[in-house]
């Protein structure tokens, strides 16, 4: 049998064959915050298609040699130019605490965040982190990348779990999830595009749509 392997984008385990056999693939290391509480959630909601929490961490994502954190510190852009807590650049900023002051809330409705990348770049993970001092599910959340930064033109969306269209970007099929101090990974398998554009539409917890970071991971062409 061939030594080459590749991790599967569904469950992160390893196969034989496929383009991320490559040598060069890397395990992405994350900087989690702390959980705020302990153990995992026994009662789904109802209503909602969330993933029954494992207990476990996550399997491994692989990724090119050479990925690295592009959204440090760039810039964010809003749906809500009033926010009720918090300022854009908080959501970039590299803290991923679940603790008061670390979130950003904008208003009920349907949301969005936007990161500006500065520069086309190949992108092969993107981590959101809405808010994980409880297991709250958000509701319509949906991830796009363009090279448009009004998103009307080369939009394409890499993770949608409005399984009914109510947020009107299209059925996802994409499952619900708690909200966990590890984050929501989304894998985007090296797509090129210099804007990312994060939705959500409240939660079970409240209409408000909150957002403690979001990391965009990978390559800056040469």
């Amino acid at each position: 049998m061939c030594g080459v392997f590749v991790a599967c984008g569904l469950c992160g385990l390893l196969r034989a064959d496929g383009p991320a056999a490559k040598s060069d693939a890397v395990e992405l290391k994350l900087d989690l915050p702390k959980p705020l509480f302990a153990g995992t959630p026994k009662n789904l909601p109802p209503g909602t298609t969330v993933e029954k929490p494992t207990g476990k961490p996550r399997p491994p994502l692989m990724v090119p040699k050479g990925t690295e954190l592009l959204s440090l510190k760039k810039p964010v852009k809003m749906s809500d130019d009033n926010p009720v807590v918090g300022k854009p650049e908080m959501i970039t900023d590299g803290m991923k605490e679940g603790t008061d002051g670390n979130w950003v809330e904008l208003g009920a409705g349907l949301q969005w965040v936007q990161i500006d990348l500065q520069r086309p770049c190949e992108i092969y993970a993107i981590v959101l982190w809405h808010y994980h001092a409880e297991a709250r599910v958000y509701r319509d959340v949906v991830v796009q990348v363009s090279d448009d930064p009004d998103f009307i033109e080369n939009v394409r969306t890499v993770f949608n779990n409005d399984q009914d269209n109510s947020a009107g970007l299209g059925v996802g099929k994409d499952n619900e999830y708690f909200e966990m101090a590890e984050g929501k990974l989304v894998e985007v398998k090296g797509l090129k595009a210099r804007y990312v554009r994060c939705y959500s539409k409240g939660s079970t917890s409240d209409a408000q749509n909150h957002y403690i970071e979001v990391e965009v991971h990978g390559k800056v062409p040469k």
